[in-house]
């Protein structure tokens, strides 16, 4: 009987444990998702600044974050460089992230 409590026991821990990993995993990939949201946004306003597409820069790269559940909190444009910061959310959590794009130095 000692056995079978201790053997339920380290199960319990272990599933617990596995919990706690998928969530930190989870969250990891939001962030990473995150970035590339920014990434996109900013080559967006880039691609608008350097004339391959029509409109604001900002505006654009509102409208691709947008399309991937995520929201502009800045848009600075310095020259032909912009500079994006997005912010989502995992589980109510604020996730946040900057990128760049321009032309090469």
């Amino acid at each position: 009987m000692g056995a079978s409590l201790a053997t339920a026991g380290v199960i319990c821990a272990a599933a617990i444990a596995a919990a706690g990993l998928v969530g930190v995993g989870a969250a990891a990939a939001e962030s990473q998702r995150a970035a590339g949201v920014a990434d996109a946004a900013a080559l967006a306003a880039a691609d608008t600044l350097a004339g391959f597409a029509a409109g604001d820069p900002c505006q654009r790269a509102g409208e691709v974050a947008a399309a991937q559940s995520a929201t502009v909190e800045k848009c600075v444009l310095d020259g032909l460089v912009a500079t994006v910061a997005v912010r989502t959310s995992f589980g109510g959590i604020p996730v946040a992230a900057v990128a760049r794009a321009g032309p090469p130095l």
